[in-house]
């Protein structure tokens, strides 16, 4: 009896946050793209074209002119957006592979063993349907190793206009090819620093590591190294990933659009940032019995008075009740607070996380009345039908002062409705 050797493919969005842009504004599909970090901070993505003229990490307000030089256009990050494409990617993909493991917001592995038919023209599929129903360009790896269909991935896009942003190494030919011409450092999970320490001992290339003793490279670096090499060389030594398990932690911090020295903004914004904490809490079936409010100042501008402090709350019984989570938040903000300081951040904290059923409390101990799981429900139910904050606690403002910077955001073109793109007769 024969057993059938693993395939896997990394199927890779193209520079995914300026794709989706592009998705809704097609003038753009030439145009150089740049997204920016919160309160438009600095460059977090660059489209194809924008490259050559873009360092990453570049603050925006230093290359405003740069960009308007060279025909750039940049975009506040548009959180929502990206995520709701990525779901829709995502949906897609698991639709056409027989086991799907996300690994990013634009990237997952998908396990093609016993896919019949040539590998090749299964990952052109994938492309031109993913390309049709979302407007979203990827790259397809494929190869009988994570690793190697990771690098398949890398070659695909690196060699486009040749490959078609398909490449499969099941061909021994094409992975050696491959292996021979890629740069160790451009090897999955090769960093800067294992490079060096690799090219000390003559390990140049993907090839030279494939190829390489991998129980000294145990030794002397660690199994991670030893697994690298042996799935360069073919042997699968990495497992398509089970479901992430439940955070033990959940937090949302943000920096504020800005400086605030008012109590009741401060609070508000607590009380959004716990409502956002709080539908992860659900989202993971998970309740919470503690929760850590922390506000501070800015801390680098050496003319501003500096100042931090957290407090612990803890909840009555273990819940995901956003009504009683924020009342609890919003009060601890009293006790933070001190005039005369201009407040930059706050975070919420959820903390002492576990799923219903294994809190060990005593007989008498009070627990979540049933009415709020069926509200919590209904909420839930309603904001993921018509949008988020669809539905909210009173002390969440609609449209806060001290919300972030997005000046230059594009529309929620998926995920408000007066939003949606219309179409006009002429």
């Amino acid at each position: 009896m024969t057993t059938r050797e693993p395939v896997f493919a990394l199927i890779d969005c193209n520079s995914f946050y300026a794709s989706c842009e592009r998705v809704f504004r097609p003038d753009l599909a030439k145009t150089p793209i740049v997204v920016l970090s919160n309160n438009d901070g600095c460059v977090i993505a660059r489209s194809y074209e924008a490259k050559p003229f873009v360092k990453m990490g570049q603050p925006y307000f230093q290359i405003k002119d740069h960009l308007r030089r060279h025909g750039i256009v940049a975009f506040s990050s548009n959180y929502a957006l990206y995520g709701d494409m990525s779901e829709r990617v995502m949906t897609i993909i698991e639709s056409l592979v027989p086991a799907l493991e996300v690994y990013s917001i634009d990237e997952a592995f998908a396990d093609l063993t016993g896919v019949p038919g040539d590998m090749s023209t299964f990952g052109r599929h994938m492309r031109s349907t993913l390309l049709k129903r979302t407007g979203i360009p990827v790259g397809v790896g494929i190869a009988h190793t994570k690793t190697l269909a990771k690098l398949a991935n890398h070659t695909a896009k690196r060699l486009l206009d040749i490959t078609g942003g398909v490449v499969d190494l099941c061909d021994p030919f094409k992975r050696d090819w491959t292996l021979r011409n890629t740069d160790v450092g451009e090897i999955w999970g090769v960093g800067k620093r294992m490079k060096l320490h690799l090219e000390g001992m003559g390990i140049r290339t993907a090839m030279d590591l494939a190829k390489a003793d991998a129980w000294m490279l145990r030794q002397k670096f660690s199994v991670v190294i030893e697994k690298t090499a042996r799935e360069l060389a073919g042997t699968p030594c990495l497992e398509l990933g089970e479901a992430d398990p439940p955070k033990q932690e959940i937090c949302c911090s943000r920096m504020f659009g800005t400086r605030l020295t008012d109590i009741e903004p401060i609070k508000e914004a607590v009380a959004t940032y716990t409502q956002r904490a709080a539908e992860k809490l659900r989202a993971q079936n998970s309740l919470c019995k503690k929760i850590r409010v922390s506000i501070r100042t800015g801390m680098f501008n050496p003319e501003e008075a500096k100042y931090a402090n957290g407090a612990l709350v803890e909840l009555p019984y273990p819940t995901n009740d956003v009504r009683l989570m924020t009342k609890a938040a919003t009060e601890a903000v009293n006790r933070l607070f001190r005039p005369g300081f201009k407040y930059s951040k706050a975070e919420v904290l959820l903390m002492d996380l576990r799923q219903p059923g294994e809190f060990s409390d005593d007989l008498f101990a009070q627990s979540q009345p049933t009415m709020a799981d069926k509200v919590m429900s209904v909420l839930d139910e309603i904001n993921g039908r018509w949008g988020k904050g669809m539905l909210r606690v009173a002390s969440v403002p609609v449209a806060p002062g001290w919300a972030m910077r997005r000046d230059l955001m594009s529309q929620s073109y998926t995920t408000k409705l007066d939003q949606l793109w219309s179409v006009k007769a002429n």
